[in-house]
């Protein structure tokens, strides 16, 4: 049986990413570039900057993928992109270059949302997984509490009312000084303070639907 091949791309915020899977879930590459001394000085991502720097890396990644893997364009039967959420000015940079591929070296495109690759990750960290299942997803944009009932059949049941916890820890870290990104260094600090300090309680609004309460501005 011939081996399946996908080239993943990824731009959905300030890192561009390019991966390539053979079959299920076997990881043969997965290249990034980091963006995060670039936004660093302005305390948090600049939507401009950051497309325009995608601009400047998704096609070195791209060829270094097929170059480290000792593929070709004509290897590849599927390229996978991000489609949202995400920034859009970013997002565009990645769909533009997946569709000069599939145009150009005739190979099918699908767009793939950015939350759902999240959860899929799990299945090339956890080979046996199967769904169904609960996730919790916790990204820097997102936070989710999602039924998987299927490989393509989801339910979300839970998340924010306000802010994701990753955007939060930014907010949190510029406002006293601790820089980008904020949710390293907040959470080195939460292990030196006193976890009984404050008596934080739950707070369900919704009977029959789960609500995160995250940083209120």
């Amino acid at each position: 049986m011939k081996d399946f091949y996908t080239m993943g791309i990824e731009t959905s915020c300030d890192d561009s990413s390019v991966a390539i899977l053979k079959n299920d879930r076997e990881v043969l590459v997965n290249l990034i570039s980091s963006q995060i001394d670039i936004h660093k000085i302005f305390g948090g991502v600049v939507p401009e900057i950051a497309s325009r720097k995608h601009l400047e890396a998704i096609n070195p990644l791209i060829e270094k993928a097929l170059l480290d893997t000792n593929l070709s364009y004509k290897d590849i039967d599927l390229i996978s992109v991000t489609k949202g959420p995400g920034l859009i000015g970013s997002l565009l940079v990645g769909i533009s270059a997946a569709k000069a591929l599939s145009l150009s070296a005739n190979i099918p495109m699908i767009g793939t949302n950015h939350m759902q690759g999240h959860i899929c990750a799990n299945y090339l960290s956890n080979k046996d997984l199967k769904p169904p299942f609960i996730s919790l997803v916790v990204s820097g944009g997102h936070t989710y509490l999602v039924k998987v009932n299927g490989y393509t059949d989801y339910e979300i049941i839970g998340t924010t009312r306000d802010d994701a916890a990753g955007e939060s820890y930014d907010k949190i870290a510029r406002s006293i000084g601790l820089g980008y990104p904020g949710g390293p260094k907040i959470d080195k600090l939460a292990k030196e303070g006193n976890k009984d300090a404050i008596d934080f309680p739950r707070i369900m609004l919704e009977k029959k639907f789960i609500r995160f309460f995250i940083f209120r501005t």
